[in-house]
């Protein structure tokens, strides 16, 4: 006798569920199974999975539940068709050959997969930590944007992490920028070590819903004692959501001597006025290929353009101290820089306008100059360091 499955569901709650779940499935997956959500439904609940052999999601909602098993569907078409639905209860029966979806007066018939060949779900390693979910929310979206999107060059599309005891190091690069975020967390042993390397995607995505989703900890679990890392498996998980995603072997680019220590001027700026400056010259940038910035004492001097385009200025005011010089950027990265830095203002530290400066969040003031003129980096959690464009002539 084939099996029965019947649950009633709040229509928010699933759509919000099959929508993280149905956004880790491959759009063109190696085996047709793998673009399926299984739905196990229990007398607590309903356990929503997705598995596409390198990234896990698995999901738990209240639902009242009449008769207790499992099925599989699409997953982005149900997503696709339960966001578009009322806000009505939802109910999902499932007998055999066709799964039965209702929501007032909207009736669905899907045609289920095969539960038997559906790849069993790698369980989470040991807990090695945990965090608060708006820090790694924050911490995790910071560096994520400076990740790589190519895939020809593994190494740069992860986030590294480094764990030492309550301290934790995550940088990202792309080889035009580079970030880098620190902060503290609860390791579950106080000698806790690891160098680890994410999938930057996998990573901010479910940073994002995890701080959007929740309030409490997040547990990050790579193993525990001498065996952090060792199954190459990172999962992340909170009391309803869990996700496990397979560690990049690749070898990061080592990030700190890119840093520089000290600085031959320094600029602070207020952000919101910079970035809607930015916005308005860069329309006559060509190609969204450069935005110069010229600094002097007390002013900030943005300019685009001057070809067939038109050219664009605009003056900002600015704390400024060291040498004036004027260094061009992609619009872009430094759009992005300035999003990540998350203060009223930002403090750039420069060298030479052909070598990178850096954007970290606002100082009480601008540090004072050593005897050579030249100005420390100041402390801070948050470091976006952002190559030049070259200048013309």
């Amino acid at each position: 006798m084939d099996q029965t499955v019947s649950f009633t569901v709040p229509k928010d709650d699933l759509a919000s569920a099959l929508a993280w779940v149905a956004r880790s499935l491959p759009s063109k997956p190696t085996q047709p199974i793998l673009r399926g959500v299984l739905i196990d439904a229990t007398d607590s609940g309903l356990v929503l999975s997705g598995f596409d052999r390198e990234v896990s999601t698995r999901v738990k909602i209240n639902a009242e539940v009449m008769e207790t098993g499992s099925l599989l569907v699409a997953g982005k078409l149900a997503s696709d068709i339960v966001g578009s639905l009322p806000n009505k209860p939802i109910t999902m029966e499932y007998q055999g050959s066709t799964v039965l979806l209702t929501c007032g007066s909207s009736r669905f018939e899907l045609p289920p997969m095969t539960i038997e060949d559906y790849p069993p779900l790698p369980d989470l390693p040991e807990v090695t930590g945990t965090i608060d979910p708006h820090l790694f929310q924050e911490a995790i979206g910071q560096v994520a944007i400076a990740a790589g999107k190519d895939d020809t060059l593994p190494m740069l599309t992860g986030i590294r992490m480094e764990i030492d005891g309550d301290n934790v190091v995550l940088a990202a690069t792309d080889r035009f920028r580079l970030a880098v975020r620190t902060f503290t967390w609860n390791p579950s042993t106080a000698d806790a070590q690891a160098e680890l390397l994410i999938p930057a995607r996998t990573l901010a995505d479910t940073a994002r819903s995890m701080g959007v989703h929740g309030s409490e900890p997040v547990s990050i679990a790579v193993g525990a004692s001498g065996n952090i890392g060792r199954e190459g498996l990172l999962g992340i998980s909170t009391e309803s959501r869990h996700t496990t995603t397979r560690l990049l072997d690749a070898d990061f680019p080592k990030f700190r001597p890119l840093l520089p220590k000290t600085h031959t001027s320094m600029a602070s700026v207020a952000i919101e006025p910079l970035q809607d400056a930015i916005r308005r010259v860069s329309l006559v940038a060509d190609r969204n290929s450069q935005i110069r910035m010229n600094f002097e004492p007390g002013v900030l001097t943005l300019s685009a353009g001057g070809s067939d385009v038109g050219s664009a200025e605009e003056q900002l005011d600015c704390g400024f101290a060291g040498e004036p010089l004027t260094i061009a950027f992609n619009p872009t990265y430094l759009k992005e820089g300035l999003a990540a830095v998350h203060s009223q203002r930002v403090v750039f530290g420069f060298t030479q306008p052909s070598r990178p400066a850096i954007l970290i969040p606002e100082q009480p003031d601008l540090p004072e100059s050593d005897e050579e003129g030249n100005f420390p980096t100041p402390a801070t959690e948050f470091t976006y360091l952002l190559m030049p464009v070259r200048l013309p002539g």
